[in-house]
């Protein structure tokens, strides 16, 4: 048998050496973590997320229903909204003495429950006390028709919010209710003093933060107010008429309203 020379084993030696190197080469990842990320290989950052939900219902806050008067006197409802539900109704005015202290402690805190649970001023009398429970129904009524009516204008409002300018000034302009307190207008039985909220040139709440009071004073005054402020709400001026029986009381107040009215612009 022939023999290899030396020289060409060791040629084919180093042939073969370069082969395997070049083998391993070619066997190394195309890239490694460093090189990806040059790339734009990397995974894209998980994004951070957002809150849930957009704004909170609108229906939040508290809301008093006009007061009703009843034979026995005047029923007036405090509503305490969140999310458009009633959490919790109180009864602001209730009739009081003789024996309406009893029905009252017996009926309202029944009435409060009911309006909770019922989410409406569809609820059933108390029994014993007719009288209270229909102004408690036509009080929490006209609170939940205040309510719906807030929350209708507060959504309007929110749509707005990325409309022109002149939008944006008229929702500012609807914002700014302000409050004004009359002069003390003295009468034969007592002061009377008037407080009114004004909203867009317009009375939108009208109240008597001092009356006469003791003795028959109370009377007249829980039967009177209620329906002056009515008036003046719905007057928008002090051109209202005098309630029967509180001749006086209706004087003094028509004379603090205007006063406030004068201090608000007219």
């Amino acid at each position: 048998m022939r023999k290899s020379h030396p020289i060409r084993r060791v040629v084919l030696a180093g042939a073969a050496t370069v082969s395997g190197i070049v083998l391993l080469l070619s066997l190394k990842p195309a890239t490694d973590p460093a090189s990806a990320q040059a790339a734009g290989g990397a995974a894209p950052p998980v994004a951070a997320q957002s809150p849930q939900g957009g704004a909170q219902a609108a229906g939040n806050g508290t809301v008093t229903g006009d007061a009703a008067q009843t034979q026995y006197g005047a029923v007036q409802v405090r509503l305490t909204v969140a999310n458009g539900k009633i959490t919790q109704a109180e009864a602001v005015q209730a009739p009081k003495g003789g024996q309406s202290d009893q029905i009252t402690a017996n009926a309202v805190p029944k009435l409060n429950q009911a309006a909770v649970a019922a989410q409406s001023a569809s609820i059933d009398a108390v029994s014993g006390a007719t009288y209270t429970s229909a102004g408690y129904k036509e009080s929490l009524q006209s609170a939940i028709d205040k309510a719906k009516a807030s929350a209708g204008s507060s959504q309007g409002s929110g749509s707005q919010g990325s409309g022109s300018q002149g939008s944006g000034s008229q929702g500012s302009g609807a914002a700014q209710a302000r409050t004004v307190t009359g002069s003390v207008a003295q009468t034969q039985y007592g002061p009377v003093q008037v407080r009114i909220t004004v909203s867009g040139g317009k009375i939108t709440k009208a109240e008597a933060v001092q009356t006469p009071k003791g003795g028959q004073s109370d009377q007249v005054t829980a039967n009177a107010v209620p329906k002056l402020n009515q008036a003046a709400v719905a007057a928008g001026s002090a051109d209202i008429d005098a309630v029967s029986g509180a001749t006086y009381t209706s004087a003094g107040y028509k004379e603090s309203l205007q006063s406030a009215l004068d201090q608000a612009g007219g």
